[in-house]
Formats: C-alpha cells, sequence, structure tokens
C-alpha cells in the first residue's frame, strides 16, 4: 500500500500545507477509504481540506464541488489541470472556459462513450462505486456521435438506464458528424435513443455535418424522430413513458389536412418518376423492418414453445422489465379491452408495379426532359403551390419535435429533399433551420413549397433561415424574393451562393428572371439580413424592393454585391437612408465604394446606427486627400457609432494619423472598437498614432479595442512594439505576426 501511495503522490504531487511526505500519506489513506470516511472529510478545516481534493478522483471530487464552495475553496485549477493531463489537448477558446469542471466531466463522458478514453488508464477515472457515464451524464449538454454511431447501442443498454435518463434532462443537442454506413442494430438503438432524448428528453437542436454519401434510411430517420414523428417497431419493445404521456391532453399543434395513406400514396395522380421512387424506397423499407420483426418474433415464440414443453423446471423466469420486448409480441392478446401505449407498427401498403421500375430509369428519364422545362415546371409550383398531400407514417404518434435543425455538407437528393419538404409542412415547433452546401439544385423549389405550406400554419415558430450553396438555379435576390414572400415572418435571413449556375441561361447584366422583376414583396418582419454574392452585376431595383419591405431591419450584411454603375449601388444606400430607419449595424465585404463617398458620409449620420464594417471595399482608392477630412469630421460628430471596422481599405500610416482625431478632446465620438487589419500600416505611424492619442486627450482613459492584424509591423518589430505599448494605455490591442512581404505589390500600387 505504501508503494501504491507513493506511486500517486508523484503522480498528483500536491502542495500540502504540513510535513509532505507524512501529509500525502495520510491523505492518500484517506482518499483510498472515501467510501467510508467522506462524511468525515467533508468536515475537515478548509485549509486540510485544500490539501486532501487533488488527491481525489473525479467522482469524490465532483461530490465535493458544494463543501468546497462553502468553505470558500475552488476546484477549477485543480480541474484544469486534470484536463491538461487526462485530455492531452487545449480546448478551442479555452481563455473562455468558465468552468473547468462541467467542461471535463463533458468531455469525459463523450471519450468513454465513444472508447477513445478507458478510465481505467488512470487512477483519478476510475472507481468501483461509481458509473463513469451516469456520474458525468448531467454536464452532458452538447452530445457529438460519429463514424458507425458508436456507443448508441452501449447508451440504449437497460444497465445504463439512470445515465440515459439523466442525459434526457441536460441535453440540448445533438450532433452528427462524418457517418459511416451502419448495421440494423445500430439503426435500431439509434432509434431508441432519439425517442427517448427527444420525444422524451429536451433537446432542441439537431445538426448534421460532413456527410458525403449519407445512407438514405438513416437520415430519414433521423429527420423524422427529429420532427416529432414515432412509429414503434416490435424490435422497440414498449417505452414506458409514452403510456404516461398518452394519458396527459395531447399538446395543441398544427391540424394536419386529410391524406393518403403514405408518402405519395397509391391512386394519387400526376406524381412524377421521382415521387413515385421516393414512396417505392420507403415502402419497401418498411416492409423489410416488419418482414424482419415478425420473423425475429416467431424465432422468439418457438423458443418459449419448446421451453414450455420442456416443463416448468426448465423455464426462465419471466422477465419484470416493463421494456423487455417479448412483452409487446409474445402477449399482444392480454388484454384485449386496453390500449397498448405505443400504437402497433405500420406495415405499410404495397408498392404500385411500376414504382421500382421507374426508380431504375429515374436518372435517364429526368436528363431526357430540357432542363429548361424542368426548371419552369418546377418554378411554377412557387407560386401556383399544388400540394402534392403527401403523408407521412400514417399511425405514427406525434411527440415534442426540435427548434433547430442545421445540415452541413450533406447531398439531398430528391427522394430526401421530397420527405425533409414534407415534414416541414406541419413542423410547426422549428424556429431556424439551415441548410449549408446541400446541392440542392432544382430541389430549391420543393424546399420552397414546404415552407410555404409550414407559414400557413398559424402556430408556425420559424423566424431563422440561413441557405448557402455552390449553384442554385435562382440568383440570390430571387431567393430572397421567393423566400420573403413565403415566409413574411422571418427574423433572419442568411443566403449565399458561390458561383452561378451552371444551367443559368444568359441573361443582361442587373436583370433577373422573367416575371419576379416587378412582382411585390409584402411588408415583412425581417430584422437581419445577410447576403453573399457570386461574381455578377446585380439588379439595384430587386435588391431596394427587399429593402423596402423590410421597414424592421436592424443588421445588413452585403459581400461581394457588384452593380453596374455606381449610381445603382448609391441607389441602394439611399434606399437604405429612407426605408429602413432602425438600421444599427451594417457591413459591406468585398464591394466597391471608390464612387460612393458622399453616401458613405451620409450613412455616418444616421443617429441609429451602432456599427459600420466596411471591408475590403476600396473606400480610400479615389479623391483619398479629399475624402479623408470629411470622413474624420463625419466620425467626429457621430455620437452613437460604437464599431467602425475599416479592414482592407489602403488607409496606410497617413491615414492612421488622420483618424487619431476622431480621439480628440473636442470630439463626440463615442467609438471603442476600431479595426484597421490589412492596411498596409507600419511601425513609425503606428507610433505616430499613439503619440496623437496621448497628447490629444491623455485623461479620457480606455477607448475600446484596437485591432491591427496583418500590418507591415515586421518591418521594425522594436518600433512596432513600443507603439503597441504606448497604445495599450488607452485601448485593448490585438495584433499578430505577419509577414509583410507578400503585400509588398498592394502597397505599390496604393503608393
Amino acid at each position: 500500500m505504501e508503494a501504491s501511495f507513493r506511486k500517486r503522490s508523484l503522480a498528483a504531487e500536491p502542495e500540502p500545507s504540513g510535513p509532505p511526505a507524512l501529509f500525502v500519506l495520510c491523505g492518500w489513506a484517506v482518499s483510498a477509504h472515501m467510501g467510508v470516511l467522506e462524511s468525515g472529510v467533508w468536515a475537515l478545516p478548509a485549509p486540510i481540506l485544500q490539501g486532501i481534493l487533488p488527491l481525489l478522483n473525479i467522482y469524490y471530487l465532483e461530490r465535493a464541488e458544494q463543501v468546497a464552495q462553502k468553505k470558500g475553496l475552488s476546484t477549477q485549477a485543480i480541474w484544469q489541470q486534470l484536463w491538461d493531463e487526462v485530455m492531452r489537448t487545449r480546448p478551442p477558446r479555452s481563455e473562455n472556459v468558465s468552468c473547468w469542471r462541467s467542461k471535463f466531466m463533458e468531455t469525459f463522458f463523450c471519450h468513454v462513450l465513444r472508447g477513445t478514453l478507458d478510465p481505467t488508464c488512470d487512477w483519478r477515472l476510475q472507481d468501483s462505486r461509481f458509473s463513469a457515464l451516469e456520474h458525468s451524464a448531467p454536464y452532458v449538454t452538447q452530445l457529438t456521435l460519429c463514424n458507425a454511431l458508436h456507443g448508441v447501442e452501449e447508451l440504449v443498454a437497460e444497465v445504463q438506464r439512470k445515465a440515459l435518463d439523466t442525459l434526457a434532462g441536460s441535453l440540448h443537442t445533438l450532433k452528427f458528424r462524418h457517418l459511416l454506413f451502419s448495421d440494423g442494430a445500430a439503426h435500431r438503438g439509434l432509434r431508441k435513443l432519439l425517442h427517448r432524448l427527444i420525444h422524451h428528453g429536451v433537446i432542441r437542436q439537431v445538426s448534421m455535418y460532413s456527410w458525403p454519401v449519407p445512407e438514405t434510411a438513416l437520415f430519414i430517420l433521423i429527420l423524422t424522430m427529429s420532427a416529432g414523428l414515432w412509429q414503434p417497431a416490435p424490435c422497440d419493445g414498449i417505452c414506458r413513458l409514452c403510456g404516461a404521456e398518452a394519458s396527459m391532453p395531447a399538446p395543441v399543434r398544427a391540424p394536419v389536412r386529410s391524406e393518403p395513406s403514405f408518402l405519395l400514396g397509391p391512386g394519387w395522380p400526376c406524381r412524377d418518376t421521382t415521387e413515385r421512387s421516393a414512396a417505392a424506397l420507403m415502402t419497401t423499407r418498411w416492409e423489410t423492418e416488419a418482414r424482419e420483426a415478425q420473423e425475429q418474433a416467431m424465432l422468439v415464440q418457438e423458443s418459449h414453445t419448446l421451453e414450455a414443453e420442456a416443463g416448468p423446471e426448465s423455464s426462465p423466469a419471466p422477465s419484470s422489465d416493463p421494456e423487455t420486448p417479448a412483452s409487446s409480441t409474445l402477449q399482444p392478446q392480454a388484454s384485449p379491452t386496453r390500449e397498448s401505449p405505443c400504437p402497433a407498427p405500420w406495415q405499410g401498403p404495397s408498392a404500385e408495379p411500376d414504382d421500382l421500375f421507374d426508380f431504375v430509369f429515374l436518372i435517364a428519364s429526368e436528363k431526357e426532359e430540357p432542363e429548361e422545362k424542368r426548371q419552369s415546371r418546377l418554378a411554377s409550383s412557387i407560386w401556383h403551390p399544388h400540394y402534392r398531400n403527401l403523408s407521412f407514417l400514417e399511425g405514427a404518434r406525434q411527440f415534442r419535435s426540435i427548434s433547430t435543425l442545421e445540415l452541413f455538407t450533406i447531398p439531398l437528393s430528391t427522394e430526401s429533399t421530397l420527405v425533409l419538404c414534407h415534414l416541414l409542412r406541419s413542423w410547426v415547433s422549428l424556429e431556424k433551420l439551415t441548410l449549408s452546401y446541400n446541392g440542392l439544385g432544382s430541389n430549391i423549389f420543393h424546399l420552397l413549397e414546404g415552407l410555404q405550406s409550414l407559414s400557413a400554419q398559424a402556430e408556425c415558430c420559424l423566424r431563422s433561415l440561413h441557405f448557402t450553396d455552390l449553384f442554385s438555379p435562382l440568383s440570390v435576390l430571387e431567393l430572397a424574393h421567393s423566400t420573403l414572400r413565403v415566409l413574411p415572418r422571418l427574423h433572419t435571413l442568411a443566403i449565399r451562393i458561390d458561383h452561378l449556375s451552371p444551367d443559368d441561361s444568359p441573361r443582361t447584366p442587373g436583370t433577373s428572371r422573367p416575371g419576379t422583376e416587378h412582382e411585390d414583396i409584402p411588408e415583412n418582419c425581417l430584422q437581419q439580413l445577410e447576403l453573399a454574392f457570386p461574381r455578377r452585376p446585380q439588379a439595384s431595383k430587386c435588391l431596394c424592393r427587399v429593402l423596402e419591405a423590410s421597414p424592421a431591419l436592424q443588421q445588413l450584411a452585403l459581400d461581394s454585391a457588384t452593380f453596374t454603375s455606381p449610381k445603382e449601388l448609391g441607389l441602394v444606400l439611399q434606399t437604405l437612408r429612407e426605408c429602413n430607419p432602425t438600421l444599427q449595424k451594417l457591413s459591406f465585404h468585398d464591394m466597391n465604394l471608390a464612387d460612393c463617398q458622399k453616401e458613405v458620409l451620409l450613412l455616418l449620420q444616421d443617429p441609429t446606427l451602432r456599427e459600420l464594417t466596411l471591408s475590403f471595399c476600396r473606400l480610400l482608392e479615389k479623391r483619398r486627400t479629399h475624402f479623408l477630412p470629411k470622413l474624420v469630421t463625419a466620425m467626429k460628430s457621430n455620437s452613437t457609432l460604437k464599431s467602425f471596422r475599416l479592414p482592407g481599405n489602403r488607409l496606410g500610416s497617413s491615414g492612421l494619423v488622420a483618424l487619431a482625431e476622431i480621439f480628440s478632446s473636442d470630439s463626440s465620438s463615442s467609438l471603442c472598437q476600431l479595426d484597421i487589419s490589412s492596411n498596409c500600416i507600419k511601425p513609425d505611424g503606428l507610433l505616430e498614432f499613439a503619440k496623437q492619442l496621448e497628447q490629444s486627450h491623455p485623461s479620457r482613459g480606455t477607448f475600446g479595442h484596437l485591432c491591427l492584424f496583418q500590418n507591415w509591423l515586421d518591418q521594425d518589430p522594436s518600433m512596432a512594439q513600443e507603439a503597441i505599448d504606448r497604445l495599450r494605455t488607452t485601448f485593448s490591442v490585438v495584433s499578430d505576426t505577419w509577414d509583410s512581404s507578400q503585400a509588398f505589390a498592394d502597397y505599390v500600387s496604393m503608393m
């Protein structure tokens, strides 16, 4: 035992308050017998307890938190040291970790669940009296499932019921990353997990990332469970919570229209090949699962029959577990007058004979249809929606659903898009939807149709929509128009298209598709708008129409917006001043403002503007000596602007020195954040700027934050450091080490 104490003391290296050797030995003796000494240890004086805390394993250290706080002790340093020694990596933004205990326990849970950390590898992580997952579950607010759903089956196992129940009350965000093809057991485990955590838990957000080849069945499973639908299969057994919720009043939700028996079910006319193939595939999957479940039930029935024939002595005792699958499979007639807590599994209709044939030739048939005709047919569904009355999982129960859905870099097939769009129609709890690089293409029209149906529901909560893709058959402004007409109650809309659609027919620069240029947009509730454009001239009238219809707009961000002439951009800026009186944050990136200096000065007179960002906008490219003094004067007169970001505008050292006047004693400016990154500023200019601040207003105190990234400060490091030291008396300065030789060409062009 003494050797064990010595080994542990060397690993922990505590700083005892008494004789080191004796204190450590006594401390380890206490630590080894905490099961019987716990109450006595908590009663020890604070100085002695402070020396014992680093000698405890994580389970007792966690239990000591409340006692330590009462005695004025902090365990944060111990948990941070544990993180460094066990995790052996720095968490992202580690300086912002407010509680190392919560951070450690949450990460510990995830690593143990996935099998990437063995608690037996370190004495501080193991204790036979505690379950690692159960003890750390209360700290888990975000869980990521990776690869082949590792850890799912373990988490839904009966031995981890307490851990899962605890997780259902603490987990708010569930993420899926880099999923691989998984087997049926993993799928069944995931069904149980999602049912417990979403339908009977508190999960608000589900995010899926980086799934280059999504497994359609698994993807649809996650979507339907996230939407609150639950259609139990025989293998699921009886949920002990469904019965309790069934006796409670049903929550108010959007009415569901009378619809056929299944997604694009048989008997409905005008189904294209895509719809028929989706119905066939979904029907085939459910029939296969039902058949496998029936075969399994038959095997279990035969086994029990043989046991009964062998006599009672050889029969095992009946299970008392209410969730044992056999209880629902072998005894469906036990209570003929009592309704089962979970509905019977839906078997699904038989597919039409030509559905599978259509699926085989789906791609070929789509290619045969002219692209222009196909887009025209799909586009018409936006303005004249012929809802296909897609019914999904008839007989499924509706439970609570999530409020945030995020899909990043997951290619969506037509089948998956149709299922998502159908679910969206009644997904009234959804507040935020993010679709990023999903390759929707022309399926964007299906999405808009589904969103329009959702918006028609009085209980619709969708207030934030983020859409990003490489290509789109609709331009950014056309998509913004369509979205705002479909969802007038949106508060946040962000759209980014990286490139022109390869199918986009040539049009006159600055014009929109025929039929959309003069369409009115009803007044909306938009508060935040972010638009990122591909490199092509935009129609300023279309953008102005969006701004005119958004009188409550508070934040606007435009990225790479180009126009046919400076007059067109000036018209946009004029519309901002006239139609958006509540605008507080304005951001322009990679836009040519060289010929719109007058309009920029007018923006600085806006009394509501709090943050202005003009990054890489060529603001000082023309009439520099004429415009810069006017800019400084406008800034000095503005008492409401708090943040001014001006990176990449060729300010130079002389321009920076001129900006020092903004902080003079006769200035009304309340600016507290200034970003002058990437502005070809040299050390001598920065030093002069610092001296000007010291002379003009030495008693003002701290102005705020100053950002200096990617400037030419490496040309004289000692002078640059002197300037930064001086500036730190008035600013919180952030800078970097950057090789300015790469920007020499830019400097020459500025000169």
